[in-house]
């Protein structure tokens, strides 16, 4: 059986002492992959695998560090965020081990709950982390005070430093984000033009935000479906959309790991091999 993977998302990519005691809170119970931190998004994403108590573990304490270390009252970033460990996805490798997710999901729901931090199990696509997102903390504090919204666990009001938690389990995404050069927005139109919802590709949710740290704005992405949207062919579509415009593109960054389903597709094109096979992939087959 594969492991569970979990990608928390925290609040914080500015203080490199935060991030890395929320790491090694974490990576004490489970097996930690990788950290990426940006201090325009002020926001670090870890990759953990391991089976589904020792996620547990390792996401209670590491959502016991960002309860102690981050300050939302005192918080500024480009990324939209509701707590200061703000989501916190359980993933199944394997995709039939979905329903185990789920469970793990739940019981960890529980288990943050009991801190005293209220807990939303969202499930995508109609209610994923945007849908609780939506108006930043204050927006979160008046739909519940008016009952349109409750928490699945914990108290029925925000944390006032450490605000909520997003608990859920869903399939491997591809957090994946396009830096241009040019004005804030551009980036946002082309967002549009690439995301579901504006009529793009399928399963994409993408943002349009200012980088002001490194003087660029950004297209930045998860693309939730990436056999029905391959990277890159959304980076082709935000490359024509650029250009259009007269924008140049700086480059792209990955947000965490990639499939290698995904990055066999990409190769595909470049060799002149499209479709590529994955079952020619080595590595995925000794995977098998």
């Amino acid at each position: 059986m594969l492991p569970l993977e979990t990608v928390p998302n925290f609040s914080e990519g500015r203080d490199p002492a935060t991030i890395d005691a929320l790491g090694a809170a974490m990576g004490a119970h489970a097996r930690l992959l990788d950290v990426h931190s940006d201090p325009d998004h002020n926001r670090s994403v870890f990759t953990l695998v391991g089976d589904g108590d020792e996620l547990v573990e390792a996401l209670v304490a590491g959502i016991g560090v960002a309860r102690e270390r981050i300050d939302l009252r005192t918080h500024s970033g480009a990324h939209p965020r509701i707590g200061a460990a703000d989501v916190v996805p359980i993933v199944p490798i394997d995709e039939g081990d979905m329903e185990r997710a789920r469970a793990v999901a739940l019981i960890l729901g529980a288990r943050i709950g009991a801190l005293g931090l209220p807990v939303f199990v969202y499930s995508p696509p109609k209610r994923g982390p945007a849908f609780y997102r939506r108006g930043g903390t204050a927006q979160l504090e008046r739909r519940l005070a008016t009952g349109e919204l409750a928490p699945d666990f914990g108290p029925a009001t925000l944390d006032p430093t450490a605000g909520a938690v997003l608990v859920g389990a869903r399939r491997p995404l591809i957090a994946f984000n396009v830096n241009l050069r040019g004005p804030l927005e551009a980036a946002r139109e082309i967002a549009a033009a690439v995301r579901e919802k504006g009529g793009g590709f399928a399963g994409v949710r993408a943002l349009g935000i200012e980088l002001p740290t490194a003087g660029l704005v950004q297209v930045s992405m998860n693309i939730e479906d990436w056999r029905s949207s391959p990277p890159h062919a959304v980076v082709a579509r935000i490359r024509e959309e650029a250009e259009r415009r007269g924008l140049e593109v700086a480059g792209s960054e990955l947000v965490g790991l990639i499939p290698a389903g995904a990055v066999a597709a990409a190769a595909g094109p470049a060799l002149g091999l499209e479709p590529l096979d994955p079952t020619r992939v080595l590595e995925l087959r000794l995977v098998e």
